[in-house]
């Protein structure tokens, strides 16, 4: 029993330090499994490698290193931009638009906070041009990287399927993508309206004019923009059918660009302003223009998907199949993808499988399986098992926490008295939506593209919001998805 109360303080040690420091939490994990390995499992550095998941690695190599290549030759461009035209203007359905992007930008397998990464600063802009609630838009965006966060091609759902394939357990991948992305999208529906969004309907965007976005203006953000002298500061993003020289007139355009350099010399970050003038590469011709690398890279998309959904291929092998044509087919698309790939998600979910690996070999995720499962109520332990993993992805990654908490499940649920799937699905929610609390990284991403003058209102709500989120969700998914299935 001291063996295994070791290794669980190394654990709780790991997410501690990685929460309150700027330690990275898969150097943590892995520092751990060598020194709980060693000295308390009596194991060499060959059986801790032992436990490095290989599949997994590829996997996230394999998508994040495709996602990078399609963020370079614009096709995630091109598609922000179809999909923001296709609303014909209606101010309502912007949020919805950047939900639906970017749940399908992680569920074709772009890591949760890369997507949000890319997503936010484009909603934040459109914010400040259309008076929505950043707050509104925040969690829009976060949630649809939930939704489309368990699909089979995903990173979490290739964590989550993973743990329930090698431990022989009932899975259903479908299930868990369909019921992840309906409960998100009904929990954004509940957030749509309490946040402003019965105001925007009936609102378009030819009705919002250049006078309208003045610093204390009724319902704006305090945010400014200039109509002269070829900048204006909207958190770094600008209308695709502006026409910027060096006059800096501006036109109604209603799309958005996802980053990147912007003129001659001038860039763009988080917050910061776009200079007047654009190079060609991003003229709204150009972005709406479906080319052969474009064409290519949707495709290999698809294709990895389907495989994934209809043939049981592995995603990353077939990720990297993909970056592989693409790359013969577009060498150009390719600089710098291999820098871009998500090396620190990487690390972090390898480091943690690797020491719940450790942790397994001990008999350590045995033996609290096996406590949970002696609580007298089976639903009860449950219950338990979902709020553990919802607040405590509040306060770290997500990623990290699937990889720890569902072996953790395992034996609980070999016990048979719970629906295996019910409880995976209701794990899976309880520990992603959560991932709205400012302490969580695709929260921290939205505030820190909120209009910095609302930064810290928008901390407050969040903070308040992934809280009540930990609280609520777990109850709720436990409710429809665990106590319909009691065995």
């Amino acid at each position: 029993m001291a063996d295994h109360l070791i290794a669980i303080g190394a654990l709780v040690l790991v997410f501690t330090l990685s929460t309150f420091t700027s330690v990275h939490m898969g150097a943590l994990a892995l520092v751990a499994a060598f020194a709980v390995g060693s000295t308390v499992a009596g194991e060499n550095a060959d059986d801790v490698f032992g436990g490095f998941p290989g599949d997994l690695f590829v996997v996230l190599v394999g998508v994040t290193f495709l996602f990078a290549i399609a963020k370079n030759n614009g096709t995630i461009e091109w598609l922000v931009h179809a999909a923001t035209r296709a609303v014909g203007g209606r101010i309502a359905l912007i949020p919805w638009v950047m939900f639906l992007i970017t749940a399908v930008l992680t569920a074709v397998g772009a890591v949760v906070p890369a997507a949000v990464g890319v997503i936010a600063p484009i909603g934040m802009s459109f914010c400040v041009r259309y008076r929505i609630d950043p707050l509104l838009m925040g969690l829009l965006v976060i949630n649809g990287a939930s939704a489309g966060g368990f699909s089979p091609a995903s990173v979490f759902g290739s964590i989550t399927n993973g743990v329930v394939e090698r431990n022989d357990l009932p899975g259903d991948p479908g299930l868990l993508f369909v019921a992840s992305f309906l409960f998100n999208a009904a929990l954004s529906v509940v957030a749509y309206f309490l946040f402003g969004g019965r105001h925007l309907l009936g609102r378009r965007a030819e009705d919002i004019t250049p006078a309208q976005h003045t610093p204390g203006a009724p319902g704006t953000l305090g945010g400014t923009e200039s109509t002269g002298g070829g900048t204006k500061d909207v958190g770094g993003t600008h209308g695709a059918d502006d026409t910027k020289g060096t006059g800096g007139t501006r036109g109604t355009g209603d799309t958005w660009d996802t980053g990147g350099t912007r003129g001659t010399g001038g860039t763009r970050g988080i917050g910061g302003a776009a200079t007047a003038t654009l190079a060609p590469a991003h003229t709204e011709t150009s972005a709406l223009r479906l080319d052969r690398p474009r064409v290519l890279t949707l495709l290999g998309l698809l294709g990895m998907v389907a495989g994934a959904l209809f043939l049981d291929y592995n995603v990353g092998l077939m990720a990297l199949t993909v970056v592989v044509v693409l790359t013969l087919a577009d060498p150009e698309s390719a600089k710098g993808a291999v820098e871009r790939c998500a090396w620190s998600t990487v690390l972090l979910v390898c480091g943690v499988v690797t020491f719940v690996g450790v942790m397994e070999r001990m008999g350590t995720i045995d033996w609290l399986g096996d406590s949970v499962a002696k609580i007298d109520s089976p639903l009860l332990g449950a219950l338990l098992i979902c709020l553990i993993g919802a607040v405590v992805s509040a306060f770290a990654s997500t990623t990290g926490i699937l990889g720890a908490l569902i072996p953790l499940a395992v034996p609980f649920l070999m016990a048979g008295q719970v629906s295996t799937v019910g409880l995976i699905i209701a794990l899976a929610v309880s520990s992603s939506v959560v991932d709205s609390s400012p302490l969580s990284t695709s929260g921290a991403l939205v505030t820190a593209n909120a209009p910095e003058e609302v930064r810290p209102q928008v901390f407050g709500a969040l903070m308040k919001w992934g809280l009540s989120m930990a609280l609520l969700v777990p109850l709720t998914t436990w409710a429809l998805f665990v106590v319909p299935g009691q065995g």
